[in-house]
């Protein structure tokens, strides 16, 4: 992986954890996660006619993706509604990339070798970690934040797949994002019509900043696709952890236990190993 990808995903990951941040920090978890989803939606309408499609190859696997992301969103919603964003979203994030590699082989025909093993155990190591610092507490939480990581490592194989079969790595994320963020949006306003217009009164700017950031981050992410193997982009990706971390502790002022510093070691460990893979 050269240097120029290496700190591009580096980029990606800090962007993905400022929109979880905004997310969490609002009162109605579900339905900030649908406005940051409707943001992306909104903005990605309006690329796309700028640009190139993608092939019509690639579009069962815009559809696949699009279905994945609005779970992916709704899981979002419910593991901050039940747990601390320091719990919830390394587990989210620290699973997926185990799970990608279990499947890469298979899927992607790129086998692993002892070092990303070593990753993959390391992960493994950090989950557990978490899961014993959540005592009781957020249990709710770890449940959807595991199921969420299911769905992360699904979409993270469609895609890998899609955007390399697309060319286009940009059109073919704005498509994503409409797909996946256009029934949210519409489920938003046919349910929930007054509380979402008074959302966006009140939280249009950080919105649509943080729609503005999926957006940057998922293209930096797949672009990264078309260049090394997906497993090791998806691995490193998820050094947004660190940066969820930091965010938890000085924005959202949630405690950073030593049990969770030590879990996330572990989890930051195994995805620098996979790095190193």
């Amino acid at each position: 992986m050269s240097g120029a990808v290496l700190a591009l995903v580096l980029l990606a990951a800090a962007l993905h954890a400022s929109w979880n941040a905004v997310v969490k920090g609002g009162q109605d978890k579900l339905l900030n996660s649908v406005a940051v989803a409707t943001a992306a939606a909104l903005i990605a309408a309006l690329l796309l006619p700028l640009l190139a499609l993608p092939p019509q190859a690639a579009w069962p696997f815009i559809a696949a993706s699009g279905l994945l992301h609005v779970a992916y969103y709704v899981l979002v919603a419910r593991a901050y509604a039940a747990a601390d964003m320091a719990v919830a979203y390394p587990v989210m994030r620290g699973s997926a990339p185990l799970l990608v590699a279990l499947s890469s082989a298979a899927v992607l025909l790129e086998p692993l070798g002892l070092t990303a093993w070593a990753g993959v155990a390391l992960l493994c190591a950090g989950i557990l970690g978490f899961a014993v610092a959540a005592r009781g507490h957020g249990v709710a939480g770890l449940g959807y934040a595991l199921l969420n990581a299911v769905v992360i490592a699904a979409y993270t194989v469609v895609d890998g797949l899609g955007a390399r079969l697309s060319g286009r790595p940009l059109a073919y994320t704005l498509c994503v994002l409409l797909a996946g963020g256009a029934p949210l949006a519409l489920w938003a306003l046919a349910r929930r019509r007054p509380a979402t217009l008074a959302l966006l009164r009140t939280r249009w700017r950080p919105l649509l900043l943080a729609g503005a950031g999926t957006i940057v981050s998922y293209a930096l992410v797949l672009w990264a696709m078309t260049q090394a193997p997906v497993a090791l982009v998806a691995a490193l990706r998820e050094c947004s952890i660190v940066f969820a971390m930091l965010l938890s502790a000085l924005f959202l002022r949630e405690r950073l236990a030593p049990p969770r510093l030590a879990a996330a070691a572990l989890v930051l460990a195994g995805v620098v190993a996979l790095r190193m893979a």
